[in-house]
């Protein structure tokens, strides 16, 4: 096989958009028809009642309405249609502008705080902004790394290896998009491939070559752990390094079975958020749907084994770390940073740290404290 048949072989054809909506008629696609035909409608009626009797003003009043309509239904912005792109601001015009963990509830500040209360620049306005209760899709992370959607279903997050296809022959590329195109064929639920850059820190990396520099025998050995702990360091203040990470996650629609409508009533954070998502998944249906999502965890691991793609579920602390990275791209949370989930209560890792604090057992008022209850 030569390399022009390789080539010839591997050469496809992907439309640039590939989200791009069916045409119908006139290269149009439904939502422009609907658009256009609304528009001429509003036209037409507004030409039987006022147009045959002073053409000027309904030319007048014609004309905007019709530009504005052909504007709406033929332009776009970013790749969304002008429509589309109208209709959000207007929901971000009318909608709250805060969101806050408040599953009870926002309530108004009370009258003699909120006549008090000056914003930092002097505009009152800002003090008028709305805010609304905060709520996630996310109800819950279980292990391993099966994320609780509530009426959505269940997802399970798993972390792929990567192969560098950039450096194969042509025939092992065409064997990699085979496993790869056998692993699409092969699926019969929603899944989700996602690639995803994030920070790379590198500060434990240096402070363990420090460590282990002071514990090696050999003097040079231990010099040259140092030199490459500074390296790193000067590399991590001198650059934003980055790294990749690609994700599947798979999904599975479970029915509104009546342990989904009761554990919608158990609220949606803290204790009662917990509580209603483990009735969700000890149901019937959310047993059934987390076994699916093992079992094709096991079938996606063995489909792309053999193109060299490892696939590892996350746990639930992994699973947490990277939704809240998700929610927040600029913070510095890592998706393998142990954070803790929701519901749960932070508490401190031993009482010797809070005895310190307070003076060796005693309390700010110098009264005793029994530090076998806490």
């Amino acid at each position: 096989m030569t390399r022009a048949n390789d080539e010839r072989l591997l050469t496809v054809r992907i439309p640039a958009d590939i989200d791009r909506e069916d045409r119908l008629l006139l290269n149009l696609t439904p939502r422009q028809l609907l658009i256009l035909i609304i528009t001429a409608l509003l036209l037409y009626v507004s030409w039987r009642l006022v147009g045959a009797l002073e053409p000027a003003i309904w030319l007048a009043g014609a004309t905007p309405v019709a530009v504005s309509g052909v504007v709406v239904a033929l332009g776009s912005r970013d790749g969304v249609s002008l429509d589309r792109f109208v209709a959000a601001g207007v929901r971000w015009r009318v909608g709250a502008r805060a969101f806050v963990l408040a599953p009870e509830g926002v309530h108004q500040a009370p009258d003699w705080l909120a006549r008090r209360a000056i914003p930092a620049d002097g505009d009152a306005k800002k003090l008028r902004t709305t805010a609304a209760p905060l709520a996630l899709p996310a109800q819950d992370v279980a292990e391993p790394g099966v994320v609780d959607l509530g009426a959505d279903g269940l997802a399970l997050v798993a972390v792929c290896g990567t192969v560098d296809f950039g450096l194969r022959t042509p025939t092992e590329q065409e064997s990699l998009v085979a496993g790869f195109g056998g692993f699409l064929q092969s699926l019969s639920s929603p899944v989700q491939v996602l690639v995803r850059v994030e920070r790379l820190d590198l500060s434990r990396q240096v402070s363990e070559l420090y460590d282990q520099a002071e514990v090696l025998p050999d003097q040079a050995l231990s010099d040259a752990a140092r030199a490459h702990a500074d390296y790193l360091g000067e590399l991590s203040r001198s650059q934003e390094l980055l790294c990749r990470q690609v994700l599947l996650v798979l999904r599975e629609v479970t029915s509104r079975s009546d342990a989904d409508r009761e554990a919608k009533g158990a609220g949606l954070f803290g204790s009662r958020r917990r509580q209603g998502a483990e009735r969700r998944r000890g149901s019937g249906a959310g047993r059934a749907a987390e076994a699916r999502l093992r079992q094709r965890l096991n079938e996606a691991r063995d489909l792309l084994a053999p193109s060299g793609i490892s696939v590892r579920a996350l746990d639930a602390a992994q699973a947490t770390a990277v939704l809240a990275a998700a929610c927040n791209p600029a913070g510095l949370v890592h998706s393998s940073g142990a954070v803790a989930p929701a519901g749960d209560v932070i508490r401190a890792s031993g009482g010797a740290d809070i005895q310190g604090e307070l003076d060796w057992g005693t309390t700010w008022d110098g009264e005793s404290v029994d530090w076998t209850d806490y």
